[in-house]
């Protein structure tokens, strides 16, 4: 069964200069250009999801 995408975008955007994830699939993590919607958007892994946004929370701001 496939699980429509619940696309939503940080709470720390300011702008639609952001990128918008889907992540209510426990199998896949979506991510897509919210200026771009039309273009696609990238199937992630969870894990790889989860690596890459603890990596961002330990850049300077």
């Amino acid at each position: 069964m496939t699980i429509e995408p619940n696309w939503r975008t940080s709470t720390y955007t300011k702008s639609d200069s952001c990128v918008e994830v889907a992540d209510n699939d426990p199998t896949v993590v979506r991510v897509r250009d919210t200026k771009n919607r039309q273009q696609g958007h990238m199937n992630l892994r969870p894990a790889s999801w989860t690596r890459f946004v603890e990596f961002t929370k330990q850049l300077p701001l």
